[in-house]
C-alpha cells in the first residue's frame, strides 16, 4: 500500500497556492496613500502649486476689480469671476484649459516606468499587492491629489471673491461652482490617464512626458485646424445651399468634440453661463419659444452639458482600460 502523505507535507504543498488568495484589491489604499504622500511632498508638486495659486489669484483679482461696479445688477455675479478676462490675464476658465493638463501629466508621466528604472517593481509586486491594485492605486492617488489641488484653488477663489465683491454666492451659484469643480476634475482625469498610459508604454520617463505633452499640444493647437480640413473633405459644399453648409458645420463640430479641450470648454460655458440653452448648432426655428436672456435652472443646464461630461468620462475610461491591458501583459522580472 502507498503511504499517505503527512499533514505537514500537504500543508507545505498547498501553501504557495494559497499564499496570495484574497481580494485583488488588497493593498489598494496603501498604494493610494503612498502615492499621495509622494506627490504632496515633492518639489515638482510644490512648484506647480505655487504657479497655480499665483496665477489663479491674479486672474480672479483682476476680474473682481472689473465686476465690483456691477454688484447688485447681476443675478450670477459670482460666476463671472470664472469667465471674465482682463488684459493681459485670461479668464480663469481659459487658464485652467492650459494648466490642468500640465499638472495631470506632471503627476503621472513617471508613475509606472519609474518603478522599472529604480528596479522596485518586482519587489513591490512580491508583496500581497496585485497588479490591479497597483495600477488603480497609482491612478487614484494622482486623481485624489489633483482633486485636492483644485479644491484648494476653488476655496481661494471663493475667499477672494467674498473679500473683493463683498457679497456671498447664492445657492444656485454655489451648486454651479461645485459642478464646475467636478467637471474640471474629470477633465484632469483624461490627461492623467493619458500620462499613465505613456508611463506604461515607454520605459523612459522623459519619453513618456514628451509624448503626453505632444498629445496635449496636438489637441490644443492643431486639432481644430485638422477638424476643419476633414469636415471639408467629408461634407463638401458643392452648390452652397443651406443644407450643405449646415451639414459641414455639424461635421466640423462633431470632429472638434473628439478633443477633451473642446468638451471641457463647452461644458464650462454651459455651467457658468445660465443663459446658454444649447452647445450645438442652433437654427432660428428652434428658438421660437425661447425667451432671450432668461437663465436656465441648474437641472436644465446639466442636461445641456451631460454629453460633454459623459464624453470626458468615456475618454478617461478608454485610456485607462488600454493602459490596464498593456500593464497586465508586461513581463516583470526580478
Amino acid at each position: 500500500m502507498l503511504a499517505q502523505p503527512s499533514k505537514s507535507a500537504a500543508a507545505t504543498v498547498e501553501a504557495p497556492a494559497t499564499a496570495r488568495e484574497g481580494s485583488p484589491w488588497t493593498g489598494l489604499w496603501a498604494v493610494v496613500a503612498k502615492e499621495m504622500a509622494d506627490y504632496l511632498t515633492s518639489t515638482r508638486m510644490f512648484i506647480l502649486e505655487l504657479i497655480t495659486v499665483l496665477t489663479a489669484a491674479g486672474t480672479v483679482y483682476s476680474a473682481a476689480q472689473q465686476l465690483r461696479t456691477t454688484v447688485g445688477q447681476d443675478q450670477f455675479l459670482f460666476l463671472r469671476l470664472f469667465t471674465t478676462a482682463q488684459d493681459p490675464l485670461p479668464a480663469f476658465v481659459g487658464f485652467l484649459v492650459f494648466l490642468v493638463p500640465i499638472i495631470a501629466i506632471a503627476l503621472a508621466f513617471d508613475a509606472v516606468n519609474s518603478e522599472f528604472s529604480q528596479r522596485t517593481m518586482s519587489r513591490l509586486l512580491a508583496q500581497p499587492i496585485y497588479r490591479d491594485a497597483l495600477l488603480f492605486g497609482k491612478f487614484l492617488g494622482g486623481l485624489f491629489t489633483l482633486s485636492l489641488v483644485l479644491s484648494t484653488i476653488w476655496l481661494l477663489i471663493t475667499g477672494l471673491g467674498l473679500l473683493r465683491l463683498g457679497v456671498p454666492p447664492g445657492g444656485e451659484e454655489a451648486a454651479r461652482i461645485l459642478w464646475f469643480l467636478l467637471l474640471t476634475i474629470a477633465y484632469g482625469g483624461v490627461w492623467l490617464a493619458l500620462a499613465l498610459l505613456c508611463s506604461i508604454v515607454f520605459r523612459q520617463p522623459a519619453t513618456a512626458a514628451m509624448t503626453a505633452l505632444a498629445g496635449w499640444l496636438f489637441f490644443t493647437i492643431f486639432w481644430d485646424i485638422l477638424a476643419k480640413m476633414l469636415a471639408q473633405l467629408i461634407s463638401p459644399v458643392r452648390i452652397g445651399t443651406a443644407s450643405e453648409l449646415i451639414a459641414q458645420a455639424q461635421t466640423q463640430m462633431a470632429l472638434t468634440r473628439i478633443s477633451p479641450n473642446t468638451l471641457y470648454g463647452e461644458a464650462a460655458v454651459g455651467l457658468l453661463n445660465p443663459a446658454v440653452r444649447s452647445l450645438g448648432l442652433v437654427l432660428p426655428s428652434q428658438m421660437d419659444q425661447a425667451v432671450p436672456g432668461a437663465p436656465l435652472p441648474l437641472g436644465q443646464s446639466l442636461l445641456v452639458v451631460w454629453p460633454q461630461l459623459t464624453g470626458l468620462a468615456a475618454i478617461t475610461i478608454l485610456l485607462f482600460a488600454l493602459g490596464y491591458v498593456l500593464f497586465q501583459r508586461q513581463e516583470i522580472r526580478a
